[in-house]
């Protein structure tokens, strides 16, 4: 691992928005602080070609940017990031559970293990970020990397002059969709109902676009290709008619499901696997913090992980401080 030690006062598991945000609060304050940064930082914001909703930035920012800024606040304050591909297990280094519940010294913290080693914190944040769902269809598995891509970002210049086809109609469909027709000759919009459910601006932007067309109504059922993609064949719900639409490449935006699955047993997740905790970010295990896109919250925007990675950082300083028990107060919930 790129960390100098492998002991500090907090362990941050994800280096996105509510992570780096996080990583801030903690490093002014003077706490030893480690962010684990898988693959990029800034996760899901970094894949973002243009943010137009962050305050501060009235003609909009790249996400790679916004990202490499707030990266740059973070190890400006003395937070280290480490670099790992995954995290394989988090095991707490006594029984902090039973410590919290009798009032008496609270545990002594957490060891996290990565395909880079292992590190121990004090107390832990867990902002692990999402990923894009697959759909399941027939071709995607068998075309990734040949075509069929999750983000226009990292691939869109590849299809320069080209074909390609967007499915979903969410605020991700619409901006990865306007980014891929800075190089495709057409990029067509599927979606399954008539109207798209992006924010305003983004849609007036996407009809005013010539590149742009769009096909309502109508769901994916597979994407062909022999070596590369050739083209996507879809359904129109309301009439049943299948059509085969010739293009060169497949980009996916039907939803996220949340990094948690090294989580279970540790703290309790809804149905949908999102970390639950109470309106001060505490979880069900005490010194486990949550902030982010996997945490079971009604709203998923930058902004408001930032808030919340303000208040993670506060919040596990009082716990250091042994001012703020993480199982007195509101209920843990989804």
């Amino acid at each position: 691992m790129s960390c100098a030690a492998d002991k500090y006062d907090v362990v941050i598991v994800g280096a996105g928005p509510a992570g780096l945000t996080a990583a801030i609060y903690c490093a002014r304050s003077r706490l030893r602080t480690c962010v684990l940064e898988r693959n990029m930082a800034g996760g899901q914001m970094a894949l973002t070609e243009l943010i137009e909703n962050y305050p501060g930035f009235p003609d909009g920012i790249r996400g790679l940017d916004l990202a490499e800024l707030m990266k740059r606040q973070a190890t400006h304050f003395g937070a280290e990031l480490c670099e790992i591909t995954a995290v394989d297990s988090i095991t707490p280094d006594s029984d902090t559970t039973s410590a919290a519940k009798s009032g008496a010294e609270l545990g002594s913290g957490f060891t996290v293990t990565t395909d880079q080693g292992a590190v121990h914190g004090r107390v832990l944040l867990l902002a692990p970020g999402v990923e894009a769902k697959r759909s399941g269809i027939p071709g995607e598995a068998e075309f990734i990397g040949r075509g069929v891509s999750w983000c226009a970002t990292c691939d869109g210049a590849l299809y320069r002059g080209k074909q390609v086809a967007v499915v979903g109609g969410g605020d991700s469909a619409v901006e990865e969709g306007l980014f891929l027709a800075k190089f495709a000759d057409a990029v067509y919009v599927i979606h399954r109902r008539d109207e798209l459910r992006a924010h305003k601006t983004a849609q007036e932007r996407a009809f005013a676009n010539p590149k742009m067309h769009f096909i309502w109504d109508s769901v994916p059922l597979r994407i062909d290709g022999e070596r590369f993609v050739t083209g996507i064949d879809y359904q129109n719900v309301k009439t049943k008619e299948i059509t085969t639409l010739p293009v060169n490449g497949v980009f996916l935006y039907i939803g996220q499901y949340p990094n948690t699955a090294f989580l279970k047993g540790l703290v309790d997740l809804d149905e949908s696997g999102f970390i639950k905790s109470n309106e001060l970010l505490c979880t069900s295990h005490p010194g486990i913090f949550a902030a982010g896109d996997a945490r079971a919250t009604p709203i998923r925007q930058i902004a408001w992980a930032v808030g919340e990675g303000a208040l993670a950082g506060i919040q596990m300083g009082k716990y250091l401080d042994k001012l703020a028990c993480p199982l007195s107060g509101a209920s843990i919930t989804s």
